[in-house]
């Protein structure tokens, strides 16, 4: 998809959300439109999926930044001046390349230094070839990016959503999205993955799932 072709999607989506769900269209009017923007740094957001699992964005944001900054000019990893740009994601080879001890050096934990090391494997030899993941159906991408280490359905969503700005995706593993969905419709627990989906058929949030969960975000951060 490309981003006119996603912008005028997102319009239609907010169009179809305010008619059939009044609480949300409450949300909508305040927030304004909805952010998602396709891209095609499809191996970046990969690495900084697995590097953000189970730490707060700030925490994430810094360790990915000191991840970065291996491979930038004069880093451990980048040689010399080697590069021109400071932020750019190292390729596959040269994640293979770098010695385990100077990623936990950076504060990646054993295991995320073992599931971007696979992840750079398998995108290296061709087993996940992104150069066609916006081709593969859902269920399909779905068991592409589950065969990576470290790489869970909550991973394959957010990539649906915010790489590929899929737009009827319901991340029920998502915590923000539980939240915001308890907070706007004055829920008394956390709604359960069955919960999140029937709630969801109820409100007719189909065909546009990932746009209202987009503003359950919202939800929990702005309002």
């Amino acid at each position: 998809m490309t981003k006119t072709d996603a912008a005028a999607a997102l319009r239609r989506a907010e169009r179809h959300l305010r008619t059939r769900d009044t609480r949300l269209a409450g949300v909508i009017a305040r927030i304004g439109r909805c952010q998602l923007e396709p891209h095609r740094r499809y191996f970046a957001a990969l690495l900084r999926s697995i590097v953000s699992q189970q730490l707060s964005g700030k925490a994430a944001d810094t360790i990915f930044a000191r991840f970065l900054g291996l491979y930038a000019p004069g880093g451990v990893a980048g040689g010399a001046r080697r590069h021109r740009s400071r932020t750019r994601c190292p390729t596959p080879a040269e994640i293979l390349a770098t010695p385990d001890a100077q990623l936990r050096a950076i504060g990646l934990s054993g295991g995320k230094t073992a599931y971007i090391k696979d992840l750079a494997q398998r995108v290296e030899d061709g087993r996940l070839a992104l150069h066609r993941v916006s081709r593969l159906d859902d269920a399909e991408l779905t068991a592409e990016l589950v065969a990576v280490k470290g790489v869970g359905e909550w991973t394959a969503h957010m990539f649906m959503i915010f790489s590929l700005c899929r737009l009827d995706i319901l991340p029920t593993g998502d915590l923000g999205v539980r939240k915001g969905m308890q907070r706007l419709y004055g829920l008394p627990e956390l709604p359960s993955p069955d919960e999140m989906r029937a709630l969801a058929d109820r409100q007719g949030w189909a065909p546009y799932r990932s746009v209202a969960s987009w503003y359950m975000w919202q939800v929990i951060d702005q309002l």
